[in-house]
């Protein structure tokens, strides 16, 4: 059998020297034999899969010169403000790494992924771990509204690759890893990644603004797992130890606190959760979240918002479309499920209410509208996914 050197190999695959020394090291090249302190490996040898090459060079730059510096974790997420001054506290910033990042969450969170995923691109390999991690958490979710979905998934595996050799470095890198890992699955509605923490184990690592985040990041999950008075319960008491006062994860929190009390047929708790989040987002116009949950606001935004500020439901409407593509585009293949993806946003509003177990009665008296205009509104949601049956709803839905 012919064989090459690490040097020709890496040149055949367009890689550096360490990292194929370390491909070799761990195992990952079949077939790679060690002679003293080189390798010679097989000529036919075929380049690892992108997982394994994404483990070998965050492994490769972390034992490097790599840096986590907290300053530059989610630096905006993590900034209590007063509502109005978002845009001016991220342009505050120190230049460089903290500014770039935490004006790429702010275009984000105001529903511009075009340019948050421009302004994270050059982040994504950075020797700044901090940085890094911000980027491809911000680099993932923005690519899903604009329809890169291989692009969201790479930055993605690269969250779980962080996490991957998380165990090798510092406690706050551990807690960092940890942070991203989780909000890039829960969000998703995928499963955790192997290996994550329990949330007791970073979550007293992480500062004020990113704990509070990590806190609806567990309220969500626990939303999915179907305890929905545990989630509201983790939620109250996040605002209760100050995460109100850090307007991006509290406006998450108070959306989260509507999936809980809608699910629990709590409407006017609802209601003032909604207006809670609506307080802290419009005058920054920070309206990206209530596009993506609004598939879990069960008709709230229809019920509430719409009516009093209809120019901005429509640009929430427009966010849910497109965002909910991506996310479909990731969590179906992923999971199996067949999410809808075929539905208006009020017949899947309807069908969330009917599939929770909510009457026609009862969608009409929250809605405002009569029994009639739900009943259609169902029917037609129910031809579309070619059921008959009203229980066959929660196949399609988000609970």
């Amino acid at each position: 059998m012919a064989y090459l050197t690490v040097q020709e190999f890496a040149q055949k695959w367009n890689l550096s020297e360490r990292m194929v020394q370390q491909l070799c090291v761990q195992g990952r090249i079949e077939g790679a034999r060690k002679f003293g302190r080189s390798w010679a490996i097989p000529a036919d040898e075929q380049k690892p899969a992108e997982s394994s090459l994404i483990h070998s060079q965050i492994l490769e730059q972390l034992s490097d010169h790599t840096l986590l510096d907290d300053a530059n974790l989610m630096p905006l997420m993590n900034t209590a403000f007063m509502p109005g001054q978002c845009r001016a506290m991220a342009e505050a910033m120190a230049a460089g790494p903290q500014r770039d990042i935490a004006l790429a969450e702010y275009h984000y969170f105001c529903g511009q992924s075009e340019m948050a995923a421009k302004e994270t691109e050059d982040y994504l390999t950075s020797h700044d771990m901090g940085a890094r991690l911000s980027a491809c958490l911000i680099y993932a979710y923005a690519n899903l509204s604009v329809g890169q979905i291989r692009r969201a998934k790479f930055a993605l595996g690269e969250l779980n690759a962080a996490l991957s050799v998380a165990g090798e470095q510092s406690p706050q890198f551990q807690a960092a890893s940890a942070f991203v890992a989780a909000a890039g699955a829960v969000l998703l509605h995928l499963p955790l990644p192997e290996g994550l923490p329990k949330i007791e184990g970073f979550l007293p690592l992480l500062p004020p603004g990113l704990r509070a985040f990590a806190l609806y990041v567990y309220a969500h999950y626990r939303y999915l797992q179907g305890d929905y008075a545990g989630s509201a319960g983790i939620v109250e008491g996040a605002l209760a130890m100050g995460a109100g006062n850090y307007p991006i994860p509290a406006i998450y929190l108070h959306l989260v606190a509507v999936m809980d009390t809608m699910s629990l047929k709590q409407t006017d708790q609802a209601k003032v959760h909604l207006l809670a989040a609506w307080d802290l987002a419009q005058p920054d116009d920070l309206i990206e979240g209530f596009g993506e949950h609004h598939g879990l606001l069960g008709g709230m935004l229809e019920s509430v918002i719409k009516p009093e500020w209809p120019e901005d439901f429509k640009r929430i409407i427009d966010i849910t479309y497109r965002f909910s593509a991506g996310w479909r585009n990731v969590h179906n293949p992923e999971t199996g499920h067949d999410v809808a993806d075929d539905l208006t946003t009020t017949e899947f509003a309807f069908s969330m209410l009917a599939a929770r177990g909510w009457t026609n009665q009862e969608i009409a008296d929250h809605m405002h509208i009569s029994i009639n205009t739900v009943k259609r509104y169902l029917s037609s949601a129910m031809n579309k996914l070619h059921i008959s049956h009203r229980q066959d709803l929660k196949k399609y839905m988000l609970l």
